[in-house]
């Protein structure tokens, strides 16, 4: 049987990462050439100068309540984006050893039928991460074309509200600023974007492992009379079992103190673009800027909570199955920083709050 190239599954993704500066060639981290060099320019113009310019802006416009909300909740997102960045930098090498460790034969779907049993959850993956490609990419053609749809552009209207140190509403500053917001924010999109998608495909990774070894359990051979055969699966079964922990340990260590941020940060988020569509024209550009940003922070918590909630599913299968087995852990959830779960629940308390 081939072998299932778990990398090609994300290397979509992986090649967004690549092109923002954000995951450095072969299977190291950051060293001193030009991709670091192109990496802290990225960062510090894509991020930090275009964070730090609407940040300024709310000074300026503290008493128009409407451009405030407009603003905070575009920055808290970017925010948010620019803190998953200094996360995936931080761990860097901890990641590169696991897109490593991913391929290696350990975890390999041992047969055809298991290579079937987890393909569902391969394809559920690439459905949901397109869906969230889907509406962010449709919410920046909006955001970065609204000011020409509805003619702002001829007052020099920029797509996103902030300051700079020089008079805009000249020729060609004008133009160039308005190019560098729609590369900024394009930028911390596709970052955001592909670090929740990396955080979900690892969850998923840890589910679909679960499964395997939910199939090799089954198949030890209880009705056979080898016992030193099915001893030898059972070693091999409880190696397996302490692998999939291992790996899980390391992929929560990356993404959980950004856990509660990212959840705090889609929560305040998604209740400021509520707002905002109560009071821009209906039917708009911005209008619909603002729904496809709200659908978008929804898939985007969607992703989180169903994959983290896959995996404790699918550790309490294999112990209600095979309860005898003491080895077996009762249960395995995902969690921030231990104040909540990632789980098909808290997705709903979060709707139910903000919708």
């Amino acid at each position: 049987m081939d072998r299932l190239d778990w990398k090609r599954i994300f290397r979509f993704n992986m090649l967004a990462l690549k092109v923002t500066g954000l995951w450095p060639p072969g299977d190291g981290s950051y060293g001193r050439n030009l991709y670091t060099l192109y990496a802290v320019v990225s960062i510090l113009l894509c991020h930090v100068a275009f964070i730090a310019t609407q940040t300024i802006n709310l000074y300026f416009i503290k008493d128009d309540l409407s451009a405030v909300t407009g603003t905070i909740f575009i920055l808290l997102t970017d925010m948010g984006a620019s803190l998953k960045t200094y996360a995936l930098i931080k761990n860097m090498r901890i990641l590169k050893h696991l897109m490593v460790t991913v391929n290696c034969d350990l975890f390999q779907p041992k047969g055809h039928k298991q290579k079937n049993l987890i393909l569902p959850s391969v394809r559920f993956w690439q459905i949901i991460v397109s869906l969230f490609w889907f509406f962010t990419v449709g919410c920046l053609i909006l955001w970065s074309s609204y000011p020409i749809v509805d003619k702002s552009f001829l007052d020099y209207r920029l797509p996103f509200l902030a300051w700079h140190p020089y008079d805009i509403k000249t020729s060609p500053q004008y133009e160039l600023t308005y190019l560098y917001q729609v590369v900024s924010v394009t930028v911390l999109a596709v970052v955001d974007v592909s670090i929740d998608n990396l955080i979900a495909y690892l969850n998923m990774y840890v589910g679909v492992q679960f499964d395997i070894l939910r199939d090799d359990i089954r198949n030890l051979g209880f009705d056979k009379s080898d016992s030193d055969d099915m001893n030898r699966k059972l070693i091999k079964c409880v190696h397996y079992h302490k692998a999939i922990l291992k790996f899980a340990a390391y992929v929560n260590q990356f993404y959980n103190r950004l856990l509660l941020v990212q959840f705090c940060v889609s929560g305040i988020s998604i209740g400021l673009a509520m707002f905002q569509l109560t009071i821009v024209a209906p039917f708009s550009s911005e209008f619909y800027s603002f729904v496809s940003y709200a659908n978008a922070i929804s898939v985007q918590v969607f992703l989180y909570c169903w994959f983290g909630n896959e995996i404790e599913v699918k550790v309490s299968k294999i112990f209600l199955q095979f309860y005898l087995f003491t080895w077996l852990q009762r249960s395995l959830q995902i969690s921030a920083f231990g104040l909540f779960f990632l789980s098909v629940e808290t997705f709903v308390k979060v709707h139910t709050i903000f919708f």
